[in-house]
């Protein structure tokens, strides 16, 4: 377990917290691997009935710890920490609840496109930076933007890499309300304590259904895109993006073909 990623049960709900503010939470792979097995955990105990993740009222997430993914993915994606989480989640049959404030960059963004529920603070800013980074898209946003915004919206928020706000993503159908930052998490933790209190198996079901239907091309394009994330993680472009990021300053492609 990470000390980066608390773990609290309250009523039957199981609430993930990352909780890094010096790095404004980024995720390392230790704080994937907590998660993913917290996840696995809700699945496989009677007690807990849905999952919460959040950050704080501050911040969500400002995506991968850049300094522990430079060296490359860790093994196999889908057994890595990364790929267990984003499966675990994509395939978690109990309901997963998401409360986001402030930054929720990179997979701050696509982790919520495989939660049942999202709320999210008005000082929210998402945004989608891979292409920007010299990297490629992850969690199935390749598949799943496309399908739920049309091509042309969903080029955009991958190709250019541009913030947009909650109001933005309630308007693009990504989040289901837009919240006061100080009750975001309060209004998430209704909406899981009445899911918990519904009958368990007919969400499960309920869950299902919604999925059925994306479930094999969904895990088709986590691997495409985890290959090829991990391809473009040692690549040149990624090197100078990473550098740059370091430096404070802009990076220059101006020399990539």
């Amino acid at each position: 377990m990470s000390e980066h990623v608390s773990v609290t049960i309250q009523d039957q709900v199981q609430i993930l917290r990352l909780n890094r503010p010096e790095r404004k939470n980024a995720l390392s792979q230790a704080m994937y691997a907590a998660l993913a097995d917290a996840i696995q955990n809700a699945e496989n105990d009677n007690s807990i009935r849905c999952t919460l993740i959040t950050g704080s009222e501050e911040c969500f997430t400002a995506g991968n710890d850049l300094s522990d993914f430079a060296a490359g993915p860790v093994g196999d994606f889908e057994t890595s920490p990364v790929g267990r989480f984003l499966f675990g989640l994509a395939s978690a049959e109990k309901p997963v609840v998401a409360a986001v404030n402030g930054p929720a960059v990179g997979i701050g963004t696509t982790m919520l496109l495989h939660c049942d529920l999202v709320f999210a603070g008005n000082t929210t800013a998402f945004q989608m930076p891979f292409a920007n980074l010299g990297l490629c898209p992850e969690g199935a946003s390749s598949l799943l933007l496309p399908e739920w915004l049309g091509r042309v919206r969903a080029a955009e928020l991958l190709l250019l890499g541009g913030r947009f706000d909650a109001p933005k993503a309630a308007e693009l159908g990504l989040i289901n309300r837009v919240c006061e930052p100080g009750a975001t998490e309060e209004e998430a933790l209704a909406a899981c304590r009445q899911l918990a209190a519904q009958p368990p198996a007919a969400i499960r079901a309920t869950k299902r259904l919604l999925n059925r239907r994306n479930t094999a091309a969904l895990r088709d394009a986590m691997l495409a895109e985890g290959e090829l994330f991990g391809e473009r993680l040692k690549s040149p472009e990624a090197a100078e993006a990473f550098k740059a990021f370091m430096e404070k300053r802009k990076p220059d492609f101006s020399s990539f073909s």
